[in-house]
C-alpha cells in the first residue's frame, strides 16, 4: 500500500521500502467507531520511526493522513491544487509567490492555523541548520545554496520569494505545515549540548494526543509492534469532512501472513506481490475485491550501489572501505562489468512472475524528463562474456578454479546487504549473488534488519554493496539529495553531516561533480525544454558511470476490497491519495 504525500510530493526525502502485509495480535474490526463504522484496515512493514515531520527520512510513515502543506499535485493529472492555500499569485519575474490561506484554517486541538505557523515551519525548522532534515537540501536555490525568503504579509497572506529563476518553487509550498504554538518553544529551547530540544520532540513514546495536526487525521494510539490507529481530525477544513471515521495500520513483518488476513477479510488492502497475484486474482469475486494495477513500473528505482567513498575516519585515520575493495568498487570497468553480469530479465521472469519491468533510468517513467532507451539512453543487457572482459581489460584475471582475482591476487569477493523482510528485495539478491558466481566473484549476501541497515547508511558507513529503492515522481529536483555530492541520502559517497565523526580523504570525481552540477542547474532552469536536456544528461552519465545499477521495478498494484469506495487508482497517487473523498460500504 502506497501512500499519496508520497515525500509530500516528493519535497521530503525518504528512503524507499515497499510497505508490507500484516497480522495483528486481534481482529482491528472488532474496534467501532460512535457511528459504528469499522475502521479502514491497512498494513505497513515495520512501525514508524518519528511522529516528528521535520526528522523523518523513512517509510512507512504516518504524515500523509496528519499533514498537508499550502498545495499538493494531483496524480492523476499531475497539476498543482489549492489545499491550506485558497490561492496564489505568482509575480511576472518568477520570483515571489504570495499565497493566501484559507479562512478560518485550525489545528487538530482546535487552535487557530496562521501565516505564523507557515513563517515559523519554513524559517524555523526546514531553514534551520541545527535541525539535520534531507528537505532542506532540495530547498537550496542555486549554486549559492540559499533558501528562499518567507515572510507574513498580514493574516492571510505570505510572501516566498527567491534571488533567482527556481523550477520546482511552486511545488516545494508542499512540504507540511507544522504547529507553532506546540513546536517553537522547543526549537528556541536548546540541550546541554546546544541542540534545539527539538530534536528530541514528538518522538514514537510520545503520547498521541500531544501530536498537534492539520490533516484529514490525527493520532489515536499506537502499540508498537502491533498498530497505528487513527480517528477523524474535527478540524480538519474540507467541507464535507472526510467518510471515514477511523484508520487502522497493522503491524507486522509477515508479507506472507497478510495476505491470509486480506483474504480472511480482516485487512482492507494489501500491496501485491507478482507471486502472490495469481492466487489472488482467482479470489476476486469470492473474496469481494479488485486488484488495481497499471502496465507500468511503479515510480521510484530500485538499485544496487557500492559504497565509493574513499575518505577515512578523522579520529581513527581507519578508512571507510578496505582499500583493496575500494579499488575495485571506483573502477568503471568493474561495476560496468556488474551491471553486464546481472540478468534482470531473468529476474523478471522468476522473481517478479513477469509483472515486472527493467529500470535504466533513475528518473521514473512517469515523468515527463524521462530518458528512453530508445531515445539513447544506455542499457545493459545481460551479457556474461562482456562482464568477463572488462574484468580482463582491467587487470583481473582467473585462477584455475575460475575465481576472480585482482592485479595483486587478492580474490574477489564482497558483502551485499538489504533490508530484511522484503522478500523481493531477498529474491533479487540472492539472484544477483548466483549471476556473480558465473564471472568468478563470491558475493555474500546478508538481509538485515531495516534500521541496521539504516545506521550503516547513515552513521558508521559499514558497508559494500547495497540493494535498495529510493522514492520518484514527476518532479526530479526531490530527489537531489541522492545526487548532490553535499545531499545527505548521497549514500554511494556519503558526506558527514554535523556530530558525526569528520571524514579526510573523501574524494568527489568530477561525473560525480558534474552530476550535481547539472541538478542545480536544472532546478534554475525554467523553459522545459531546456530542463528536460539537463535532466537527460543526467540520466546519461548516471548510466555510463553507474553509482547504481539499476535493477527491477514491479508493476504497481494494489488489491483493495469492494467495500471502499471512490478510489481513483493511480500509480503516482496508489489508492489512498484522495482519502479525504473515499466511503466505506458496511
Amino acid at each position: 500500500m502506497m501512500v499519496k504525500k508520497y515525500w509530500q510530493q516528493g519535497v521530503a526525502i525518504a528512503l524507499t521500502v515497499f510497505m508490507g502485509i500484516s497480522l495483528s495480535s486481534c481482529n482491528p474490526a472488532q474496534f467501532k467507531t460512535s457511528a459504528a463504522q469499522t475502521p479502514l484496515v491497512l498494513s505497513i512493514l515495520s512501525d514508524p520511526k518519528t511522529f516528528n515531520y521535520a526528522l523523518s527520512e523513512e517509510s512507512p510513515n504516518i504524515f500523509g493522513y496528519t499533514y498537508e502543506g499550502l498545495v499538493s499535485e494531483n496524480p492523476l493529472t499531475g497539476e498543482v491544487e489549492p489545499i491550506l492555500a485558497e490561492s496564489w499569485e505568482i509575480s511576472q519575474n518568477g520570483l515571489q509567490i504570495i499565497f493566501t490561506l484559507r479562512e478560518n484554517l485550525r489545528w487538530s486541538d482546535g487552535q487557530p492555523l496562521t501565516v505564523d505557523d507557515v513563517v515559523f515551519t519554513y524559517n524555523d525548522i526546514y531553514f534551520n541548520d541545527k535541525i539535520p532534515s534531507s528537505t532542506a537540501d532540495v530547498l537550496r536555490i542555486g549554486e549559492s545554496r540559499t533558501f528562499p525568503t518567507v515572510r507574513k504579509l498580514d493574516d492571510r497572506r505570505v510572501e516566498f520569494t527567491v534571488v533567482e529563476p527556481f523550477a520546482p518553487f511552486l511545488r516545494a509550498a508542499g512540504l507540511p505545515i507544522l504547529p507553532a504554538h506546540a513546536l517553537q518553544e522547543s526549537v528556541e529551547t536548546l540541550d546541554r549540548e546546544g541542540n534545539p530540544v527539538f530534536l528530541s520532540t514528538w518522538g514514537i513514546n510520545t503520547p498521541p494526543q500531544e501530536i498537534i495536526v492539520n490533516g484529514p487525521y490525527k493520532l489515536a494510539s499506537y502499540r508498537p509492534s502491533e498498530r497505528v490507529f487513527f480517528e477523524k481530525n474535527p478540524y480538519y477544513w474540507r467541507n464535507p469532512q472526510p467518510y471515514i471515521e477511523r484508520i487502522s495500520w497493522e503491524v507486522v513483518e509477515s508479507q506472507d501472513t497478510g495476505v491470509v488476513q486480506f483474504l480472511s477479510g480482516i485487512l482492507d488492502s494489501i500491496s501485491v506481490r507478482p507471486e502472490d497475484f495469481s492466487l489472488l486474482k482467482k479470489q476476486e469475486e469470492r473474496n469481494n475485491f479488485k486488484i488495481l494495477y497499471e502496465l507500468e513500473p511503479a515510480p521510484g528505482i530500485t538499485f544496487m550501489t557500492f559504497n565509493l567513498n574513499k575518505g577515512r575516519f578523522e579520529d581513527s585515520n581507519r578508512p571507510v572501505v578496505d582499500p583493496i575493495k575500494s579499488r575495485w568498487f571506483n573502477s568503471l570497468k568493474f561495476r560496468q562489468a556488474i551491471a553486464y553480469a546481472t540478468d534482470r530479465e531473468t529476474m523478471i521472469e522468476n522473481t517478479f512472475q513477469g509483472l515486472g519491468r527493467p529500470i535504466n533510468s533513475h528518473i521514473s517513467v512517469q515523468s515527463p524528463y524521462y530518458l528512453t532507451p530508445e531515445e539513447g539512453l544506455k542499457v545493459y543487457d545481460f551479457d556474461a562474456e562482456k562482464a568477463r572482459q572488462l574484468l580482463q581489460e582491467d587487470g583481473f584475471t582467473y585462477n584455475n578454479q575460475g575465481q576472480l582475482l585482482d592485479s595483486e591476487g587478492n580474490r574477489v569477493r564482497f558483502t551485499l546487504i538489504t533490508n530484511a523482510g522484503n522478500k523481493i528485495r531477498e529474491a533479487m539478491g540472492a539472484q544477483i549473488k548466483q549471476n556473480l558466481s558465473q564471472i568468478g566473484i563470491q558475493v555474500d549476501f546478508q538481509p538485515l534488519a531495516w534500521n541496521a541497515v539504516i545506521t550503516k547508511l547513515s552513521d558508521s558507513l559499514d558497508w559494500e554493496a547495497l540493494i535498495i529503492g529510493f522514492g520518484g515522481g514527476t518532479e526530479p529536483h526531490w530527489s537531489s539529495n541522492l545526487w548532490l555530492p553535499e545531499g545527505r541520502l548521497h549514500m554511494f559517497n556519503q558526506p558527514r553531516q554535523v556530530g558525526q565523526t569528520p571524514l579526510v580523504g573523501r574524494e568527489i570525481a568530477d561525473w560525480e561533480r558534474r552530476l550535481g552540477d547539472l541538478y542545480i542547474q536544472a532546478s534554475q532552469e525554467i523553459d522545459e525544454a531546456k530542463r528536460k536536456e539537463l535532466y537527460v544528461e543526467t540520466q546519461r552519465i548516471t548510466q555510463e558511470y553507474l553509482p547504481v545499477i539499476q535493477l527491477v521495478n514491479q508493476l504497481s498494484m494494489t488489491a483493495l476490497r469492494n467495500r471502499v469506495q471512490g478510489v481513483e487508482y493511480s500509480s503516482l497517487g496508489g489508492a489512498f491519495w484522495n482519502i479525504h473523498e473515499l466511503q466505506l460500504e458496511e
